[in-house]
């Protein structure tokens, strides 16, 4: 499973806003830092989606492995089945053809 959180992720941002913001001017910075906020924030959505698009397809792959599993329990069980129809019948029965010849 993806271990960043979006917690982290902020927190991450918000700490390296402080440090960008201070370094700027102000006029200029404040459009930059605006524009950077966005794209960060934009990029922390599509993360999240991600996240949501990724635990989906985990639960998904889950449970075609049960599914799996089931089908290949009663494939077996269908296979042991025709094992024990065909060992009963005569039909699939092996015969010695050098008996018959004689």
């Amino acid at each position: 499973m993806v271990s960043i959180t979006a917690c982290s992720i902020v927190a991450a941002l918000h700490s390296k806003k402080e440090d960008e913001y201070f370094t700027m001017s102000s006029d200029d910075g404040e459009m930059e830092n605006q524009a950077e906020l966005e794209e960060k924030t934009r990029l922390i959505n599509q993360v999240l989606e991600l996240q949501h698009t990724l635990e989906d397809l985990s639960s998904r792959v889950d449970g075609v492995k049960e599914e799996n599993l089931k089908l290949k329990s009663e494939n077996q069980v269908l296979g042991q089945y025709i094992e024990n129809l065909m060992s009963a019948s005569s039909v699939f029965q092996t015969t010695d053809t050098k008996s018959k010849r004689k």
